[in-house]
């Protein structure tokens, strides 16, 4: 497994194993391959576990995480991420870093770890017009501060933001003070991006990751597979309105590319993330030890040549 530099985590895999697959987000599994995937997962490499307690039932992923690190002899490289999630919701019983310190010290009792390696921010920074479950500007500064504290305390080696939020704030975040460490960022093959929360705003994923680097801020890419849009068939129960049915319907054309160069969509998605420039690590979605072995091998197949990007990238453009 290829080790990349992450800032002030110094070097991880090039993969890092998602929460989301093993705690049944992404379809289907159960406990016992849940914890399987994990241990295969340190077994070939990687070394940075991405959780957060909205992955799956009861914190099925801290808890699997949990399980899986107590029951085998664990690397002494191994990172582990979580998440908190900050709505504004019309409460306020506590402060955001009361709950942030909160929600802390509960994904540390079910992981079994006194610190996390990175803790993110697991809610969407808006712009000015209200949309549910996010937060204006003035709540991110005020979460970041805790974070900052938190990791002069040494709860936290570092923090960062799932950087899905509005674009303009995102960006703006990522050139603040206090700057986060890391930055989650959709990172895939046509750029597709269902679960949007901002209706006639583009994303810009590519513009985030340059602004990311430039900054000296990590990225970690996330919905290498959008969601399950570039794989063979969506494997979990999904209804015609779903916005992933529709960017499975708009990705036609990779799958046959895929199949043309005799390869998987999931495979060819993967390697493609691998292959984007500023992007240290790739966080898999995979919910078994199958799906896993895919990517493993996408990661062994080594980064797409300029031809086969050039290739993807018309692709893109033609959507």
């Amino acid at each position: 497994m290829e080790l990349r530099n992450f800032g002030r985590l110094g070097r991880i895999s090039a993969l890092t194993l998602g929460g989301g697959g093993i705690g049944g987000v992404w379809g289907t599994t159960d406990r016992r391959e849940a914890v399987a995937t994990v241990h295969a997962a340190l077994d070939a490499g990687i070394t940075m576990l991405d959780l957060a307690p909205s992955y799956g039932a009861d914190f099925e992923a801290e808890q699997v995480a949990g399980e899986a690190l107590r029951s085998a002899s664990v690397p002494a490289e191994v990172m582990i991420t979580s998440k908190v999630g900050l709505p504004d919701d019309t409460e306020r019983d506590l402060a955001f870093g009361a709950r942030i310190r909160r929600g802390l010290h509960a994904s540390l009792d079910r992981i079994g770890r006194t610190h996390l390696d990175l803790f993110l921010l697991h809610t969407q920074i808006r712009a000015l017009s209200p949309v549910p479950e996010t937060i204006g500007w003035d709540e991110y500064q005020e979460a970041a501060a805790e974070f900052e504290r938190l990791r002069d305390e040494g709860l936290i080696r570092a923090w960062g933001i799932t950087a899905v939020g509005h674009p303009e704030r995102v960006l703006a975040a990522l050139g603040d003070t206090p700057r986060p460490d890391a930055a989650q960022v959709v990172v895939n093959a046509l750029d597709l991006n269902g679960y949007w929360y901002f209706d006639g705003v583009r994303p810009e994923s590519d513009e985030i990751v340059q602004r990311a680097n430039e900054n000296g801020v990590s990225v970690m890419g996330i919905r290498a597979v959008a969601a399950g849009a570039l794989t063979t068939s969506i494997d979990r129960p999904m209804t015609a309105t779903d916005p992933v049915a529709a960017d499975f319907a708009q990705a036609v054309s990779f799958r046959k590319l895929a199949a043309d160069w005799g390869t998987t969509p999931a495979a060819l998605a993967h390697r493609y993330a691998l292959s984007v420039p500023g992007v240290p690590t790739v966080v898999l979605g995979v919910k078994n030890r199958s799906e896993l072995d895919e990517c493993l091998a996408a990661e062994a197949a080594g980064p797409l040549s300029g031809a086969e990007l050039d290739a993807l990238r018309a692709l893109r453009a033609a959507r």
